[in-house]
């Protein structure tokens, strides 16, 4: 087949994102099924050094679209910038990261070049020559195949932590293809952004997330789950109850509302498992619930349940942690 795989990748602060990295591992699996290559697509003034890296994780080649428009992300500037870069590459598939940005930029890009799009994906396999994409549906509770038309390029966001980046080879290089962008009218406009408290890693990108519920009763009470993640190395989440009362801001929501993850492990603390929550966590490989309720829904899909009084259980458990962690 000899096809190209395009990623476009997302950058933070000038620095590619993980969900970047994943996405061309599996893209350079792929690309070496079918005997085909792999380019990424970076967007804005990034600097040489991140061009560089996506070379060493697997990129053939790496376009590079600039642009006034496109200091900051603008959907329309954005969209615009990755149908500039595949109308060069002419890919046989495009992937994203299924991160905000993605979510948003994916779409847009799929309806200017009229074709279909695959989202939230968590696997790929040719068969018979064709890719195909594998997609939890019904809140994760059972999975599609599904498959693309004759469009080309086929569309996909890839869920994070679907797939371990590649270790960096840094005998790759990879030239960069510049494409400048001309003047692009956009209606909405990143005029500045607001850093939330703290190091933590990014819901999305989290290999490990304590969440709090209803039962944290309280803004002052998800201190004791700050100190179990300081523990861990984890990231902070929640639940819509304790987000819906103020208790604690909507950037850590988790759920159908808030953010998708798929952690290695997730704790859900003073979480009863509404329909919603387990629809943005229902992939996370282990599940600890700890819960005063032993009938509480959560129960039914955690890997490990501790039934009991989460003021009592978490110290103890963070505790415990601290010792072992040390030792």
């Amino acid at each position: 087949m000899g096809q190209m795989i395009a990623v476009v990748a997302e950058t933070k602060r000038g620095i590619v994102r993980k969900a970047t990295l994943e996405a061309l591992a599996e893209a350079r699996r792929l690309a070496g099924e079918a005997g085909g290559s792999v380019a990424a697509i970076l967007i804005g003034a990034a600097g040489a050094s991140e061009a560089s890296r996506l070379a060493q994780h697997s990129a053939d080649r790496v376009v590079q679209v600039e642009g006034a428009a496109l200091a900051a992300y603008a959907p329309e500037a954005y969209a615009e910038a990755v149908k500039a870069a595949v109308e060069m590459l002419k890919p046989e598939a495009l992937f994203f990261s299924a991160t905000a940005q993605g979510k948003d930029l994916a779409p847009r890009v799929a309806a200017r070049l009229r074709v279909g799009l695959a989202p939230d994906c968590v696997g790929f396999a040719w068969e018979s020559g064709a890719l195909t994409a594998r997609r939890p549906i019904y809140a994760g509770k059972a999975f599609a195949k599904v498959a693309w038309n004759a469009a080309r390029p086929m569309v996909a966001s890839i869920r994070p932590n679907s797939f371990a980046p590649l270790q960096p080879d840094a005998s790759r290089q990879a030239g960069v293809e510049a494409i400048a962008l001309g003047d692009v009218k956009v209606r909405a406009r990143v005029t500045g952004t607001e850093k939330s408290a703290g190091e933590m890693l990014d819901l999305t990108e989290a290999t490990v997330i304590v969440s709090g519920g209803r039962a944290m009763q309280g803004p002052e009470n998800f201190e004791l789950l700050r100190k179990l993640c300081s523990v861990l190395g984890a990231t902070l989440g929640a639940s819509r109850a304790a987000v819906d009362a103020g208790w604690i801001d909507h950037s850590y929501q988790v759920g159908q509302t808030g953010k998708v993850v798929n952690p290695t492990l997730y704790f859900a603390v003073g979480i009863s498992g509404a329909i919603q929550h387990i629809a943005g966590m229902s992939s996370s490989r282990t599940i600890v619930a700890i819960n005063k309720d032993k009938d509480a829904p959560i129960f039914k899909l955690a890997t490990y349940g501790v039934v009991g009084d989460l003021y009592q259980v978490v110290p103890a458990l963070t505790e415990e942690l601290a010792r072992v962690m040390k030792e």
